[in-house]
Formats: structure tokens, sequence, C-alpha cells
């Protein structure tokens, strides 16, 4: 058994005591079998040194939230037999561009560490990360056993690293490519030998070229344990369909653009199709879609409990008809093309829904919404959703216009949300019937849901806000801000107040030194800090740096001209001290 080999190597002198408390390996070994998230697993290894150390050889996978908080060489003498790894690179404002590129976060040295403390190693999920071509040739190369790899908001490879992972990962059960800034070389890559059989889920809904098709049929018809595929807007509905007919077992479907497609020769061969997937959970892409079309999906929505049609300009009418085939509906992300009027269907139809996102379809677009103009989604929208759908917890929230009454109402409504993420497209705007400050819906928010988790703030917001967040929210561990509040004092109530907060994102905001100061005691317990377009200055950030060596400080300096400002900051714990890939543009105090 592991713990017995750990025994063997980790000799110690117990007193009788220790003896007596010890729990016997066998009993240990099979408790922590099911003891499955990292946090939990982090605490037990905190009990004792037998804990500590049967924690250390029994587990299997890992999660490190930022790829700098510690080194691959640690992280392989701490956790002997890690099969699975998890591992999240750049700042979450990467998203916005607010990261130059080759800022870092490679993986290829944690993976030159990885083939020789884990060459047994199965799966790896990659988080904005930096992979290069080579880097997933040398990991097809260099893991025999590997079955796994996800790729989110990742960049730096093309379709010829994918095609390194296709012929030589002769295991794999998952290719998951989401969101990730690839270069797009052909279809080629697709070349699984004719004898591979074992994959459960494909993933390539953001590539942009075609792939060929026929060598995914084959693929798709040979791969009987399929439960995930999501193709991109180059599979039109024939093509669909002919792999639907193969995949019936289908639990989770991305489809192309459900438009016009000559070569599909009757609509009722699709619904057939549809019909024939008794188990569809999960439904996306559907780009370009045609109401001609949509009655074709009705047969697979009836065990939807995932639809998402963030890629799909629908308007209300379309989405309510759609929604009333979606009776176990609980998660749903939708474009504000749906307007106020999808949304009451969402309310009239989804009484189970627990998650919303609404997108914008122009993130980009600045013109105020007015009352009846019919241009996205408003407050009115907002508050019927909360009406209809008592479940809901996790809500992000795109629009041109709110007012506090209406975030009042939506969360005296829905009082369980742990996630809350409101986003005024228009910077700095009131409530736009009052002409007052945003500060007491957030205060409502707070004051109501006492189960938050991750919060995002937008609108005219003053101090108030803060001070309400650092008041009520015990339980925040996210906080995202950007545009908002009128002095040092707002930061500070949230360092001061919010015990469990472990990552806080502000964007051009007037908080300086004075604020980034106030947080010393707590900056070691949280993950990260992130501060762009603040008031903050070399001086406040180096002395930081001093008064807090375990810290990793970073400045990111664009502007060589600029000795003065700290124009982005990225503060983190980290037991590995300063990195060692830092590009010449980042600083570290």
């Amino acid at each position: 058994m592991a713990i017995k080999k750990q025994k063997e190597l980790d000799i110690e002198e117990k007193s009788p005591e220790n003896r007596i408390l010890s729990f016997p390996d066998e009993v240990l070994e099979r408790v922590l079998v099911f003891v499955k998230t990292h946090k939990d697993r982090s605490a037990v290894s905190l009990v004792c040194r037998d804990w500590y150390n049967a924690e250390r050889w029994s587990r299997t996978h890992v999660f490190i939230g930022n790829c700098y908080s510690v080194s691959p060489e640690m992280v392989a003498r701490r956790f002997p037999n890690i099969r699975s790894v998890t591992l999240k690179g750049k700042p979450r404002f990467s998203d916005f561009n607010l990261v130059p590129p080759n800022w870092g976060s490679d993986i290829h040295p944690w993976l030159v560490v990885f083939a020789s403390a884990y060459p047994f190693l199965e799966e790896l999920r990659l988080k904005r990360m930096t992979v290069t071509d080579e880097s997933l040739d040398f990991l097809a190369r260099s893991f025999p056993e590997f079955k796994a790899l996800s790729l989110v908001s990742c960049d730096g490879f093309s379709t010829d690293g994918l095609a390194s992972i296709t012929t030589y990962c002769r295991n794999l059960t998952e290719l998951d490519i989401q969101e990730s800034g690839i270069e797009d070389l052909g279809g080629s890559w697709l070349n699984f030998p004719e004898s591979f059989t074992s994959l459960e889920a494909l993933n390539f809904a953001n590539l942009h070229s075609e792939v060929n098709f026929d060598a995914l049929e084959r693929l798709v018809a040979r791969c009987k344990s399929l439960k995930v595929l999501k193709v991109n807007k180059h599979v039109m509905l024939e093509q669909l369909r002919r792999l639907l007919v193969r995949a019936p077992q289908l639990t989770e479907l991305g489809t192309g653009p459900f438009s016009q497609d000559h070569k599909l020769r009757s609509h009722i061969d699709l619904e057939s199709a549809f019909s024939n997937c008794k188990n569809l959970n999960t439904l996306s892409g559907l780009w370009e879609v045609s109401s001609m079309y949509l009655p074709a999906l009705f047969p697979a929505c009836t065990n939807l409990t995932f639809l998402n049609l963030s890629y799909t300009a629908l308007q209300s009418a379309e989405l309510a008809k759609l929604l009333q085939k979606c009776p176990l509906l609980r998660r749903l992300w939708v474009l504000d093309t749906v307007e106020d009027k999808g949304l009451e269907a969402v309310a009239s139809s989804c009484h189970l829904l627990q998650e919303l996102r609404v997108f914008p379809a122009d993130p980009f677009e600045q013109e105020v919404i007015m009352e009846g103009g019919g241009n996205g989604v408003t407050e009115s929208g907002f508050v019927a959703v909360s009406e209809g759908c008592p479940n809901l917890h996790y809500v992000l929230y795109f629009c041109h216009q709110m007012t506090n009454a209406a975030v009042a109402t939506v969360v005296r409504n829905c009082p369980n949300f742990t996630h809350f993420r409101l986003c005024i497209m228009d910077m700095r705007r009131p409530d736009y019937l009052t002409n007052e400050p945003m500060d007491e819906a957030f205060g409502a928010v707070v004051k109501t849901c006492s189960k938050l988790r991750r919060l995002a703030v937008s609108g005219l917001l003053t101090d108030r806000a803060f001070e309400y967040i650092g008041t009520y929210a015990k339980n925040l561990e996210t906080l995202s801000v950007a545009f908002a509040g009128s002095s040092d004092r707002g930061m500070q109530c949230v360092l001061e107040g919010c015990p469990k907060l472990r990552k806080l994102e502000i964007r051009d905001c007037p908080f300086g030194n004075a604020a980034l100061l106030s947080g010393l005691e707590r900056y070691e317990s949280m993950r990260s800090l992130w501060m762009s377009a603040c008031n903050l200055t070399m001086n406040g950030c180096q002395l930081l740096a001093r008064k807090m060596p375990r810290l990793n400080v970073e400045v990111i300096k664009e502007d060589e001209s600029d000795d003065m400002h700290a124009e982005k900051v990225y503060v983190y714990r980290s037991v590995a001290g300063p990195r060692r890939d830092a590009p010449p543009f980042v600083l570290t105090l």
C-alpha cells in the first residue's frame, strides 16, 4: 500500500501517546479515498505529521491556482504519485487584453519536471497558460499513459501541436480546446490512428478552419464511449446529422451553424437524428440559427440541463419557443439580443434555473438603452427572471442601465446567490431613474446574500458601496472592481472586512498607495491582487515588497519613460520566490 511504503520512507520516533492516537494505515488510506476536493485534501494534511504523510502519498490530483506560486520541483517533492494536474497561469484580466504578450506562464518547465517525476501522468488541465507546439509534442511523447488534455484560454500553439497529441497519445479519452488563441493551420490534425477507439470527449469548437470530415465521422463511429462532441462552425447540418446517427449516446453536443444546408435532404431526417439522442443534457454552438431549422432541436430538449446560446443571436420569440421544450434547464447562457421579452420567457419556462449568464452581442457598444428602445436587456428582464426562477444562485448580467430598486428586488427574490456579477457597460453610470450612485444596489446584495462568494461591481459607486461589502460580505472570496470608488477608503474597507477574500481584481479606480499598504496583513492569505490604471507609485510598491518579502510584487512597465507610476501591479504569494522567466517589462520588486 502507498501509506505503508510511506512509513518505510518517513520513519520517526513516536511517543506512546501518539501511537495510541494514530489511525491504522489501512483505515486512514480508506478514509482519504473519499476526500476529493483540493481544499479538503489540504486541510487533511494539516492535522498531524501522520496525516500529512498519508495525504502526500495518496494524492493523485493537484490543483495549482497560480503557476508562479510554487515551482514544479516543489510539487514533485511533495506529491510523488500525481496522475492529474490542473494549472492556471496568467491573471484573469488577461482575458481583457490587460496582460501584454509574452508575459510568461510557459508550461514547458513543468512538463520537463513531470516527465521525470510523473512518467505515469494521465491528465493535464491548463487555463491561461502559454503552450507551444514543441511542448505539446514533448507531452505526447513523454507520457505513454496520457489520457486527457484540456486547454482553456491558452495561447502559443497551433493545430500542428494538436496533431502530435492525436498521433502519439494512444490512450486519449479527452481533447478539449476552449477559447484558446490557436494558430489554425488546417484540418489534418485530426489524424487519430484507425485502431483508436478510446475517445470520450472532443471539443474543437473554436477552431476556424474545416476539419477532415471523413476522418471525424470515422472517429465518431469507432468511439462507442464518446459522450461529449463539440464541433466548429464548418460542420454543416447534414454532416451534423450523420454524426448524430453514429453517436446517439452523446450527453453533450456543440453544433455548427444551424442554418440552411442544401445537402440536408429533409428537416425530418435531422429531427429524427436528434430524437434518438435520449441522453443529451448539454447543448451549445448553434451559430447562425435559422427559425426554419430550430424545431429539429425540440425532441432533444426534454432532458437538457445546460443550454449555451452565447454564440447565437436569438430573438425573443425564437428563445421562447425553444425554452418551452426545456423543462429541466438549470443553466442558461444567452446574448442580450433576446431582450427583456426573452428573459420573461426564461421566467415563465425555466423554474428550475440556477445559473444565468447574459453576454453582450456587441461588447463595444456604448449606446445607452432607453426605455422601450429595444436594444439589449434592462433591469426589467433581470427582475422578471428573479420572480420566475427562485433557485437562481449564479448570475452574470451585462446591461447598459440598472436601478438600485431592481437589484434589491432581484436579491430579495433570490437570496441564495453565491455568484453575483453585474456589469453595467456604461462606465460610472448611476441609477438611471434617480441619478443616485449604485451603492444601495450592491449593499442589498451583500446584506441579503450571506452565501456570496464572488462579486463583480459596476456603475457609479462611492466608498459607501465598499463599506457595505466590508461589513456584510463575510464569505466573499473573489471581488472584481472597475471604474468605481471615491478614495483609498473603499479598498481599505474590503481588505479589513472580508476575512475569506482570496482574489481581488481592480482596474481604473482611484485607489493609491495607502489602499495598497492597508492590506499588509491580508495578502499572504490571498491568492493574488491585481491593480491596473489606479493611483499607485513605484515607491508604494517597493515599500510593500520590503515589508512583505514572501510576496512577489510585480510591476508591468510598458511605458519606460515613466519611472514614477506603477501602471499594472500583480501581487501574489509564492513559496518559490521571484520567478526566473520574467520578461524585461516585468519588474519584480
